[in-house]
């Protein structure tokens, strides 16, 4: 699997660690900046990899910050991108199953970098269960678009 990462100058440590837990597991990795000794405002990183998850040249994408709450929030604005802010195991598995997220957002502040991979091999792991979860990302998906949902 193709995989963007991510993160800003707080972030570096989990996204090197991730980076290689990632290419270990098989998956190719794209790096969308955070740069060693510099500081880096977050939202280059989150629409960096937004763009390639929703343009389709990466399957999924991590983001990481300090709370992990900016990215998320830039990755959102572009359009197809469903970020999601994980913690738990548990967390990143529901809302790959309910939510098809297609990009994880992590805190770098509230996770050291071994704790985020149990959380990553969990979203990983995790697929789309759609039925009535298709239905209300559908309605997501319209509003998007310009639709109102419900028409």
């Amino acid at each position: 699997m193709k995989m963007a990462i991510g993160s800003d100058h707080r972030g570096l440590e989990h996204k090197a660690h991730l980076a290689a837990r990632l290419r270990a597991e098989g998956h190719e990795v794209v790096d969308c900046g955070g740069t060693p000794g510099q500081p880096t405002d977050y939202p280059i990183p989150a629409l960096a990899v937004g763009t390639l998850v929703s343009a389709g040249d990466a399957d999924l994408g991590v983001l990481i910050c300090g709370s992990g709450v900016g990215v998320s929030i830039a990755a959102n604005k572009v359009p197809g991108v469903r970020a999601a802010l994980c913690f738990t195991p548990e967390q990143a598995s529901g809302t790959r199953r309910h939510n098809d997220a297609n990009v994880l957002c992590l805190s770098g502040d509230g996770l050291t970098p071994e704790q985020s991979w149990p959380v990553v091999a969990a979203w990983l792991a995790a697929s789309f269960e759609g039925d009535r979860h298709a239905r209300r990302l559908q309605m997501i998906t319209d509003f998007e678009n310009g639709r109102k949902t419900g028409e």
